[in-house]
């Protein structure tokens, strides 16, 4: 069975290039994104990482951290970096897993339990450990994307999902293609009359879609 939106996620202990801790305890109190990669020094993989470090200020503004994983080692980390930050002109300040013996990428259900490392592998050996999951501070799984290799991921969409997640998070739901500062949907589980209590004015497009302002 794979991991499911609400599940809790593994508490596993991970060795990464600024060094070894539980999943659990590296969230705390913070929302988090766990993004995934086949390989180290890879094209599109590099242009990623670059994108996730050059946000990091949108990050920390949405109390998020950022973790990536890769199955390679702690070495191949540091040394992927200095490529990361050539690109990207940023300092890339969030830990990498090394994930050599694909625990994360298995506990995740990005790889079949039997999968393993070839000796000369490359990116296809571990194609699917291209992933995101956005977890709340509660340790659940609240949301998970999975890319081929040669689509690069839109981590505008990231953010765009992560600030309807933590505004969902409020009572309300967000409509398709919603952004920061748009009206947002009360949930047909709130009455009429709830809804007045708790939102104030609203608007009735449908008996079953109604709209309001964003929560503070």
């Amino acid at each position: 069975m794979g991991l499911r939106i609400n599940d809790t996620i593994p508490n596993l202990t991970v060795e990464t290039d600024q060094g070894t801790f539980d999943l659990h305890d590296w969230i705390g109190d913070s929302w988090a994104i766990l993004f995934s990669h086949p390989k180290d020094f890879t094209p599109v993989c590099t242009t990623e990482f670059g994108a996730v470090a050059r946000l990091a200020d949108e990050w920390e503004k949405r109390g998020t951290k950022v973790i990536g994983v890769s199955v390679d080692s702690v070495d191949d980390h540091k040394q992927w970096k200095k490529d990361i930050e050539h690109v990207c002109g940023a300092p890339a300040g969030f830990p990498i897993i090394a994930d050599e013996g694909l625990e994360v990428s298995k506990a995740f259900d990005m790889l079949p339990a039997d999968a393993y490392l070839p000796d000369g592998r490359t990116p296809a050996d571990s194609a699917t450990v291209r992933a995101v999951f956005i977890i709340g501070p509660d340790k659940q799984l609240k949301l998970s994307m999975t890319y081929p290799m040669n689509v690069g991921r839109n981590f505008a969409e990231v953010l765009r999902a992560l600030d309807g997640l933590q505004t969902a998070s409020k009572g309300v739901a967000t409509p398709a293609d919603w952004t920061v500062g748009q009206d947002v949907i009360i949930p047909p589980t709130v009455s009429d009359a709830e809804a007045k209590e708790k939102f104030g004015e609203y608007e009735v497009v449908l008996p079953y879609l109604r709209k309001t302002k964003a929560p503070v």
